[in-house]
Parts: C-alpha cells; sequence; structure tokens
C-alpha cells in the first residue's frame, strides 16, 4: 500500500529523494525493520494475551522428560509471526506481482492450517489437535493450487517448468509431467519439516531466519537481468519483489527469537511452523532452485530424516526380532542430543553453525558451475 502511494506522489510531484521506492534493496531495508518493529510492538501485547487465555503448551508424553517442565509455555506464537510477516509486505511489497501473491497465499492458507490444529489442541483440548489425514489434505491443496498456477499462469510461459541444477553450467531441468506433484510433495515436505524441527527453544526460528537471507539474495539475483545473466541462471522477470518478503520474515523470526531463544517465553506452534516450512519450500520453487533446497534447507532434511529411520526401522526390527529396535535414542536428532547430555542452548547454536555453513555453500553454488 505505502508503495503504491509513495510511487504515486513520485510520478506526479516527483520530491526529493522519493525516487528510493523503487529500489528493491530500500524497500527490503524498510521490510525488514517494519518486521522487526511489530514484533517488538505487538509481540508482548500477544503475549499477554495467551498467558490470559492460558494458551499454553500441553505436556508432552513422548518428548524427553525433562521438557515437561515447559508444559504451559504459551504457545500460538506464530500470530506474531504472521502478522511480522505479512505487514511489511503489503506495506512495501508490489502486492500486483503474481510471485508476492503466491507467497502471501501459501503463509496464509498454512498459518490457518496451523492454526486450526493449535487451537483445537490447545483451547478446545483434543488431544491431536487436527486429525493428521485432514492436515495433510488442506497441505495437499495448498500445494495443488500452487502448482496449477506456476504450471499455468501466463507470466512463467516458458520457465513454468524449468529449474536450474546445481554444479552444473548451462543446463535447466524440466520436470514437465512431473512438476505439480513434485511442487505438491516440496510443501507438504517442508511444511512438515519445519514443524518437526521446532522442538528446541529458538531452533526453528533462528534457523529460518537463516534460511531467509539466504533466499532474499538468490531472489534478487534471480530478478536482475545482469546478474541472472552473470550467474548463467534463469532470469525470473519480477521475481526479485520476493526479496521484500524474505526481509520481512528473516526480520519477524529474528524478532520472535527474542522470546523464543531459551529459555523461550512463546512457542510459535504448528501456527509459525506450518507457515514458515512452507513459505521456504515455495520460495525455492518460486526462485527455481528445488535441486538446492536439500542443501540450504539442511537441517530441516536431517531433522525429517532422522523421525522416518527411527519409525521404520522400529517397524522393521520389531517385524525381523520380535522386538521394536531403535537408531537414536529419541527422534528428531535434536533430542538423541539432549538424550546424550548436551545442553539444549549448546544443540540450537550448533545447528544454527551447520546452517550458516550450508547457508554459504548453497550460495557458493552459482559460481562452482
Amino acid at each position: 500500500m505505502l508503495y503504491f502511494l509513495a510511487k504515486y506522489i513520485n510520478a506526479h510531484f516527483n520530491p526529493p529523494g522519493f525516487d528510493a521506492f523503487q529500489f528493491i534493496t530500500f524497500r527490503a531495508a524498510l521490510s525488514a525493520i517494519t518486521a522487526l518493529f511489530i514484533t517488538f510492538i505487538v509481540g508482548p501485547k500477544i503475549l499477554k494475551i495467551l498467558k490470559k487465555k492460558q494458551i499454553g503448551e500441553a505436556k508432552k508424553e513422548d518428548g524427553p522428560a525433562f521438557h515437561w517442565s515447559k508444559a504451559g509455555t504459551p504457545t500460538m506464537g506464530g500470530i506474531i509471526i504472521l502478522l511480522s510477516v505479512l505487514t511489511p509486505v503489503f506495506f512495501w511489497g508490489d502486492l500486483s506481482n503474481i510471485y508476492v501473491q503466491i507467497i502471501l497465499f501459501v503463509t496464509i492458507a498454512l498459518g490457518a492450517v496451523g492454526f486450526s490444529d493449535d487451537y483445537l489442541k490447545v483451547v478446545k483440548k483434543y488431544q491431536k489437535g487436527l486429525i493428521e489425514k485432514y492436515k495433510l489434505l488442506w497441505q495437499f491443496i495448498i500445494g495443488l493450487v500452487v502448482a496449477l498456477v506456476i504450471y499455468f499462469a501466463p507470466q512463467f510461459n516458458g520457465i513454468n517448468s524449468l529449474t536450474t541444477i546445481p554444479f552444473i553450467k548451462g543446463f535447466e531441468f524440466d520436470f514437465s509431467y512431473f512438476y505439480i506433484p513434485i511442487i505438491i510433495f516440496i510443501i507438504i515436505a517442508t511444511s512438515n519439516a519445519v514443524n518437526l524441527t521446532d522442538g528446541l527453544d529458538g531452533l526453528a526460528t533462528g534457523t529460518t531466519t537463516i534460511v531467509a537471507l539466504t533466499l532474499a539474495v538468490i531472489a534478487y539475483v534471480s530478478g536482475n537481468i545482469e546478474t541472472s545473466d552473470y550467474l548463467d541462471i534463469i532470469y525470473l522477470k519480477g521475481n526479485g519483489e520476493l526479496v521484500i518478503y524474505c526481509t520481512a520474515l528473516a526480520g519477524a523470526t529474528l524478532g520472535f527469537l527474542w522470546w523464543n531463544s531459551y529459555p523461550a517465553q512463546v512457542f510459535m506452534g504448528d501456527t509459525g511452523s506450518l507457515a514458515l516450512g512452507g513459505a521456504i519450500g515455495t520460495l525455492s520453487i518460486l526462485v527455481k532452485k528445488e535441486f538446492l533446497l536439500p542443501i540450504l534447507g539442511g537441517i530441516f532434511l536431517v531433522e525429517t530424516v532422522s523421525v522416518l529411520l527411527q519409525r521404520y526401522y522400529f517397524k522393521f526390527s520389531r517385524l525381523k526380532t520380535g522386538e521394536g529396535k531403535r537408531i537414536f535414542k529419541m527422534a528428531p536428532l535434536h533430542h538423541h542430543y539432549e538424550m546424550l547430555g548436551i545442553p539444549e542452548p549448546k544443540i540450537v547454536m550448533r545447528f544454527y553453525i551447520i546452517a550458516i555453513i550450508l547457508a554459504i555453500l548453497t550460495l557458493s553454488t552459482f559460481k562452482i558451475r
């Protein structure tokens, strides 16, 4: 909204300095600052409401016993993140841009699914919240909408099912008829992966900040005709507007970390984790870097794989020997390290370091080709 107002004022009155609003980097900085400002202003008010309404985390019997003390900590803090992400984009983003429209749709839609799950668990006291098959159904529908829009919208003509291959120069891979199911899979997988990672204070929040900043760089170079040509990647006209969203996401999660870092005063809940995961997956799709997602989102990938390995190895070993065995002391992986006696803050910080290394490796693939 403010972007269009500034654009109108600059076009009709041309006051000094207003031409800065046409630059993505300037609006990206405003977006990050606005997101941070909102978290610090709105955060305490929402936290107060959550405490007053006694909307707290339930005791998790399937988690470590020393986490039971966290029961009662306010949850559904993802509302803070969503407000802090969406508001700057509405202020400083070009809402007529199809890339912005898609990412806003995914954020709001998956945020609503996560909110429904949290509401049923915490307020209505349904032990499992939103039934898993219904949650997956909504994730499937959201992924399908995104896939169909990208595949058939005229703005994506010629590039709809293409993607860049890491480490290979001058070659673009075409998903062809497999594009729609792959996009659905990515959105479902990433939304659930961040949800699984959100098990230690600040872990999913801080990791998302690192990923969001990396995606901001990728969106900027992909949407710039000169840098995309220099790096020999697909030029995506209008893609640069995603930088506004990425910096808002980074600012919002960084601000939320103020209360979510150890010891957490509030948890994001599924309201935040499903929306953040879906946003990361969708951003990787929109910047045509689907094959980089396993590297950039390596933390989320490893956490998810650890759960799958634990679950299926237990079933397999029970079928073969009559006694279920486990690979890890507890899954996801961060709980395994906790069971080994490593303090929670140290685990989170080490995961941050790995996430930064993966982010650097991701960006380095643009030149190592």
